[in-house]
């Protein structure tokens, strides 16, 4: 945050400043006067040949003056010619080419004659140019050849043009010299080399110029180096590199100067000039060029070193950059000296310039003309254009060198004075009249001026007066008596009043008096005090990082009289308020911040009077710029040592640098990270690899990111070598059942070390100590055929280029092919209760491979009814599973498979044990709940109801039914014991026939037996009763066998009268 002093005129009232400070007296436009040159071309005028011819000259006078010119000394008759005509009310000329004509024509020394009543003014003699652009000559240039290390001039030699045309140098295909300190551009346009390189002969070189009028660039025709070496290839094309030189066999040499030649040399610059001093050394290595100065320090306000130190620049000379400068080429192979005496000279210049000169009549006055130079200018008067010794003898005038006194003048003294002073290096011409003048005083600015100040600043009221003789000025405030002058005011000579610092008292009315001896004029001034326009809440420096929002505060006080405005200006420039800022009332916001808004930032409050400055530093966090120079040096087999410079760190500091290198064998245009280095670091040793071409780049890394990469480093190609490694990660799988592939991961370019990388592939049966099988591989996998399944194989890759081979490689086992795995052993299924299940198998014996896990297959089934399958995966040393069970009734079918990657192999199935007999009681409250079920019973007790009603009948017509006479007749072996004639069964009958099998459904699926209830109803279906008893035909086939026993009896069985109802 800091408040900037405002600009001078910031706080000053409205200044009529019609009159200068220095006294210098303008005689009103209504008085008569002499003529004054205004306006006028430059000494040198140069015009474009495109162009019509413009010649300035203008002047003013009362009466208005007359013009005429001379050419080359002689008058210049403009009516005799077409083509030049003269502005109206001006003596500019014009030369118009629109119907033809060359501008050559009109070169030549003009100078313009400016005349009234009262004497003539003169303009500088104008030296008149057509700007030229002469084509290049056509040559034909033969190759240049030169030895490697040789110096070497390529002259340039652009034809003379006007103004000289500006010269660079490209190639044929307008691509730039890449130039340096070992190659660069003089002043006078050629292009030295130091020491030729190899790599000078990949370009041509073409000599370029520029010219400004025209706007053409010529171009030379190229020329083309050919350099002879005694090493034809490039390893490196490193530049400015001192081992470089030895490697590639170029002796080095002490410097010696191209340019200029010898150990002395001369120079002359004018005084204000700019002073150039140049050395261009050859040498091998480059030398460096210093610069000193013989007895003293270089004037570190005015000198600048330009083209990689070879040039000293020297800003605006005077005398005392005059003496001996030198120039120091060295190397480490010696330096040399090269000494240039310096010496300045002057075109005149002023010390005392001639004013005019305004006299009543009787006053004597006089005219000045004092000038400087070196050597020292001669001085000339003339008057009215005429030499002062030719014109009328005038005694009131005497001439005493270079000063002009005259004495009781008069009026017929009026007439104008040339001063003109010149040396071999220029002259001066000045014009001074002498008028003559009776004029009472007179006011020139307006009356009752309201003037505006602001409180305690320095203030200056104008009362610009004219008469003659010059009359004596006054001031008073408020109508007050006394004189102001000292203290707080002082009164300048042109009759301005300074207040040295305004007070509110010092407001009200100032009156300013001019008196001679032909009378008085006076003038009011109002002066009004403001307060000040003060910034009381000021920006303040703030760093952000890239993409925050910003917010600069201005808050202002100002006097309410005044209109305010706030505006912002970025590096003292207007500020364009775009889509990412809000300008508010006090402060200035900026969204999304990027780099470019990084500077200073200056809110600018004011008033019609004055304004206030406030500046802040806005400093953005970016990333760094990329480094840049990249330079290799201390060349070796197996290392190198790169330099950069950094770049901008962009207010964040670098923390890290990042190398990478990049090869053109292997993988071309790809980078890779060869290594990192501290942020305090810009060189550093970088260990290499054989037979790598390298080219390096560093990337800079700070808080807030990476940066761009640098422009790549020039190649350097290290020698090759045998491998001294063997590739990595080298396997043995089968892709087939029947193969072997071996694969590795290929050796990159920095490990291959030399041309032509194979690879020696060895393979053999694990443990058979057959001999070892071989092949030479140029890729990275080989696939060896015709294998067992899934045998081990001993395997070695072994790398090999033009140089040898690598070392032993190591031993690795591999796998040939696998195939589907045999079923597993001994699958047992156990169910140790009605909640879970037991699984348990062992390995395949044949497993084919490497067993990948197992897949177990299940499903539950009741009868018929079959449930959804579900599948398990195991891992490949699971071996056991315990499985809960759905339900206690359903049983559940197995099937396990062994996994290797190829697949799945053959499955073995197993099933579930049948139920436990106690589930068929609870199944049967299960059977009870269905639907059939309660019909069939209703059917049972419908045929027992009938029974029962066919026994009542049979009682009530004659007694008792017996159902066996006779109780000593067996029902069979299996028949229970009957008591009353009645038929009983016991709760074993309650029992599940055994063979049966619950279903999912709760029915009884039966299964083949010799014993059936089908049997028992002689083919019909049996039938439960309530409690799940048999009866039916059971009763019938018994009783049937009963009667069948005793066919004399001739009772009707109640079975055989249910069979007749039926």
């Amino acid at each position: 945050m800091a408040r900037q002093q405002p600009s001078p005129w910031v706080h000053t009232a409205f200044l009529f400043c019609l009159l200068s400070l220095s006294g210098a007296i303008e005689i009103p436009m209504d008085l008569s006067q002499p003529p004054t040159i205004t306006k006028q071309s430059v000494k040198d005028h140069i015009v474009d040949p495109r162009d019509n011819i413009l010649i300035e000259c203008e002047a003013k006078g009362n009466p208005a003056p007359s013009f005429h010119w001379t050419r080359n000394s002689r008058f210049f008759n403009i009516a005799k010619d077409p083509r030049v005509s003269m502005r109206r009310r001006s003596g500019t000329l014009v030369i118009d080419f629109r119907s033809g004509g060359r501008p050559e024509e009109y070169e030549g020394e003009y100078q313009c004659f400016a005349r009234n009543k009262f004497g003539t003014a003169l303009s500088n003699r104008i030296r008149l140019q057509v700007s030229k652009s002469p084509l290049w000559p056509k040559e034909n240039l033969d190759p240049v050849v030169v030895q490697e290390g040789a110096p070497l001039t390529l002259q340039c030699n652009p034809p003379p043009g006007l103004p000289s045309p500006v010269i660079f140098w490209m190639s044929s295909s307008m691509e730039p010299i890449t130039q340096d300190k070992r190659v660069s551009q003089g002043h006078n346009g050629d292009l030295y080399f130091s020491n030729v390189m190899l790599q000078d002969m990949q370009t041509d070189y073409s000599c370029n110029a520029r010219f400004h009028f025209t706007h053409t660039i010529q171009q030379k025709n190229p020329f083309n180096l050919k350099v002879l070496t005694n090493h034809p290839y490039n390893d490196s094309s490193l530049r400015n590199h001192p081992d470089m030189y030895s490697a590639r066999g170029v002796a080095e040499r002490t410097p010696s100067f191209m340019y200029p030649q010898g150990t002395a040399s001369s120079q002359m610059v004018l005084r204000g000039m700019d002073l150039l001093l140049e050395c261009i050394a050859s040498g091998v290595p480059t030398p460096d060029i210093a610069w000193y100065k013989k007895g003293g320090d270089l004037p570190s306000d005015k000198a600048k070193f330009e083209n990689f130190n070879k040039a000293l620049r020297i800003t605006n000379v005077s005398e005392e950059d005059s003496g001996e400068y030198f120039c120091l080429a060295s190397n480490k192979m010696g330096s040399i000296r090269h000494t240039i005496s310096v010496r300045v000279k002057a075109a005149p210049y002023w010390l005392d310039e001639p004013k005019n000169l305004i006299l009543a009549p009787g006053e004597d006055g006089r005219l000045v003309c004092r000038a400087n130079g070196n050597p020292k200018p001669t001085v000339q008067w003339m008057v009215n254009g005429e030499p002062l010794q030719s014109a009328p003898p005038n005694p009131n005038r005497e001439v005493a060198g270079d000063t002009i006194i005259f004495r009781d003048t008069q009026i017929s003294s009026r007439a104008v004075y040339q001063c003109n002073t010149s040396n071999e290096h220029g002259y001066l011409l000045a014009n001074a009249f002498v008028s003559v003048l009776d004029v009472p005083p007179r006011m020139l600015s307006p009356r009752n001026q309201l003037i505006r100040v602001i409180l305690y600043n320095r203030t200056r009221l104008d009362c610009p007066f004219f008469g003659s003789p010059i009359p004596t000025l006054r001031w008073f405030k408020n109508g007050q008596g006394s004189n102001l002058d000292g203290g707080n005011y002082h009164v300048y000579e042109n009759g301005s009043l300074e207040i040295k610092m305004i007070r509110k008292e010092d407001q009200g009315i100032y009156t300013c008096v001019a008196t001679n001896i032909l009378g008085k004029a006076e003038n009011q001034v109002r002066l009004e005090v403001k307060d000040p326009t003060r910034i009381y809440r000021m920006p303040e420096d703030q760093v952000a990082k890239r993409g925050t929002t910003v917010q600069l505060e201005c808050r202002v006080k100002h006097d309410p009289s005044l209109k305010l405005t706030v505006s912002w200006l970025k590096d003292d420039e207007p500020l364009y308020i775009g889509n990412r800022m809000k300008k508010e009332e006090d402060s200035l916001t900026i969204f999304g911040v990027a780099e470019r808004d990084q500077g200073s930032y200056t809110c600018v409050a004011s008033t019609e009077l004055d304004q206030d400055l406030a500046k802040a530093y806005l400093t953005v966090l970016g990333r760094p710029e990329r480094p840049r120079d990249l330079e290799l040096t201390d060349l070796a087999e197996r290392s190198v040592r790169l330099t950069w410079i950094p770049g901008d760190d962009n207010n964040s500091p670098i923390t890290d640098y990042v190398v990478q290198f990049e090869e053109d064998q292997f993988q071309p245009g790809v980078w890779h990270d060869h290594s990192k280095f501290p942020g305090s670091v810009n060189s550093a040793i970088l260990q290499l690899s054989p037979y790598v071409n390298y080219q390096f780049r560093v990337i800079a890394i700070n808080e807030v990111g990476s940066s761009h990469p640098s422009l790549p480093s020039e190649r350097y190609r290290t020698s090759g070598a045998p491998p001294e490694s063997n590739p990595s990660d080298v396997k043995g799988e089968g892709t087939r059942k029947n193969n072997m592939e071996i694969t590795w991961t290929p050796m990159n370019a920095t490990s291959a070390f030399g041309p032509n990388l194979r690879y020696i592939v060895k393979w053999r049966r694990r443990e058979t100590r057959e001999t070892w099988n071989n092949v030479t591989v140029w890729g990275s996998r080989y696939v060896v055929a015709q294998t067992p399944v899934y045998v081990p194989y001993e395997i070695r890759v072994q790398a090999e280029n033009d140089f040898g081979k690598g070392p032993e490689p190591g031993t690795v086992i591999g796998y040939s092919g696998e195939d589907l795995p045999s079923a597993p052993r001994r699958f047992r299924v156990r169910q140790p209760n009605l909640e879970t299940i037991n699984l348990e198998w062992d390995h395949p014996e044949h497993p084919n491979g490497i067993l990948t896990g197992y897949t177990l297959k299940y499903v539950a089934f009741n009868g018929t009814k079959v449930g959804k399958q579900i599948v398990e995966n195991f891992s490949p040393n699971q071996t056991k599973f315990t499985m809960q069970r759905a339900d206690p009734v359903s049983r559940y079918r197995f099937s396990l498979s062994a996994r290797t990657q190829v697949g799945s192999g053959e499955a073995v199935t197993e099933e579930s044990p049948a139920p436990p007999n106690e589930a068929y009681t609870n199944n049967q409250a299960d059977i009870a709940t269905q639907g059939w079920f309660i019909g069939l019973m209703c059917a049972v007790a419908l045929l027992v109801l009938i029974l029962l009603i066919v026994c009542f009948i049979k009682r009530s017509r004659g007694g008792k039914y017996p159902v066996r006479e006779k109780k000593d007749v067996p029902l069979g072996p299996e028949d229970p014991k009957e008591e009353d004639g009645s038929f009983d069964y016991s709760d074993e009958d309650n029992k599940p026939l055994q063979g049966s099998q619950t279903s999912l459904d709760g029915t009884i699926k039966q299964q083949e037996s010799d014993d059936s209830l089908v049997d028992y109803g002689e083919g019909g279906e049996g039938q439960f009763n309530e409690d799940g008893s048999f009866i039916g035909q059971y009763t019938v086939k018994k009783d049937k066998e009963e009667t069948e026993g005793n066919e004399s009896s001739e009772a009707t069985s109640p079975v055989n009268a249910i069979y007749s109802l039926a």
